[in-house]
């Protein structure tokens, strides 16, 4: 008998490369609830960053874009820069791919992986079913890789927590809690912004507390781009081109300059159709850093010190930190710890060669985690495009 392939998680990466082992004629077996993140990890009413073009799942049969999905639901279909994808929209699009082209998803969940004794993986289901693979992909999305940075970690010695004083933005599905309350949003980026308008728009006074270099801004519409340059999914510029269809040549860099890169490149930013909605509805704060956090009797009270180097202390209601991901396989708690002793790191990220193989062949990383291997293009859904056929091409190759 044939052993599968197991795909761990089943949001736009891991919906993406089964489809693309699928045609290959390799067994799949994939795991989860699919679109998980972005139907219960995102604030209604968000709004995509993304243009639809670069909102599609990556698929080797035609028929399965976000435009063939407004088709076939029958709505408006999203395909001009100047179209803004609904996340309810987006999730809705990856439950009918995923409907369409992997019907047999299992929503169970991956509890252990290990090494087998045939040079495999031994996999326990949640379901309590144990069996091997011949290769797993790891597509987990974000899972258990929210940031909080030390200083507001010490109002929470517990971590985040939506009932508690401080939680981060991925815990929020629903912003109107906040209506009537005081609530300061710490970032610069479109979590930041988009959250801080959402729960205004609610009913909550809110603050942006952006900090260091984290001024807050907003990108230039369409129609404002600049036409010499070529266009990339991300805007017109050549660096966001050559990262957006060249990843390839970017796992040569040295790794210091690849995980600064990441950090940067496509760094704070609201769009641009955002800021008319920002702008007098939101109060910002910019300030040199955040020293300190703690919980007071009348809720979180943060320590910052301004650009005029004044401290200050300001209180609220609640604190979200809009503060991103950072990728550490320690978090990845489904993998055995004989597998993470093995596995090649730099910075808690997994070093990955040709085709998104990691130091342990036939353990593959995709999206998030493979950003710092293969750029900034992996923190987006237009990833899928480069990662999902080379990814699967790679696959096949090495355990055909």
């Amino acid at each position: 008998m044939i052993r599968p392939v197991a795909v761990i998680g089943a949001g736009p990466y891991g919906l993406s490369t089964a489809a693309h082992l699928r045609v290959r004629g390799i067994p799949v077996r994939i795991f989860g609830e699919p679109m998980t993140a972005w139907r219960d990890h995102m604030p209604a009413g968000m709004l995509l960053k993304s243009t639809p073009a670069a909102s599609d799942l990556d698929c080797p049969q035609p028929g399965h874009t976000l435009a063939d999905y407004c088709d076939a639901a029958g709505i408006r279909r999203l395909v001009t820069d100047e179209d803004i994808v609904p996340v309810e929209t987006f999730t809705a699009y990856g439950d009918w791919f995923q409907r369409s082209l992997l019907p047999e998803l299992e929503r169970v969940r991956v509890v252990s992986v290990e090494r087998d004794g045939s040079g495999g993986f031994a996999l326990k289901l949640d379901s309590g079913e144990e069996f091997t693979a011949r290769a797993v992909v790891v597509a987990t999305g974000l899972t258990g890789f929210a940031h909080l940075p030390p200083e507001l970690a010490g109002a929470v010695p517990d971590g985040p927590s939506a009932t508690g004083v401080l939680s981060h933005s991925s815990q929020w599905h629903d912003l109107g809690r906040f209506a009537g309350r005081d609530l300061i949003v710490v970032g610069a980026g479109q979590s930041a912004l988009e959250t801080a308008v959402l729960a205004a728009e609610g009913g909550a006074r809110v603050r942006v507390v952006s900090r260091g270099r984290g001024r807050v801004a907003f990108g230039a519409p369409p129609w404002e781009q600049p036409r010499l340059r070529p266009e990339s999914p991300f805007g017109r510029a050549w660096s966001l081109w050559a990262l957006s269809y060249y990843p390839q040549p970017y796992r040569f860099l040295p790794e210091p300059v690849r995980h600064t890169l990441v950090r940067r490149v496509l760094g704070p930013l609201g769009a641009w159709w955002l800021r008319e909605r920002f702008a007098g509805r939101v109060e910002v704060r910019e300030v040199e850093r955040v020293l300190g956090a703690e919980a007071a009797d009348s809720g979180p009270v943060l320590t910052v010190r301004g650009h005029d180097g004044r401290t200050e202390r300001l209180d609220a209601d609640h604190v979200v930190a809009a503060t991103g991901y950072r990728v550490d396989v320690a978090a990845l708690d489904f993998l055995g710890p004989g597998l993470r002793a093995r596995l090649a790191t730099g910075r808690g990220a997994p070093r990955l060669g040709p085709g998104y193989v990691s130091s342990l062949p036939g353990l593959y990383f995709t999206g998030l985690p493979a950003a710092a291997s293969y750029g900034p293009v992996m923190r987006f859904v237009c990833g899928t495009a480069f990662a999902s056929p080379r990814l699967a091409r790679h696959l096949a190759s090495a355990h055909g």
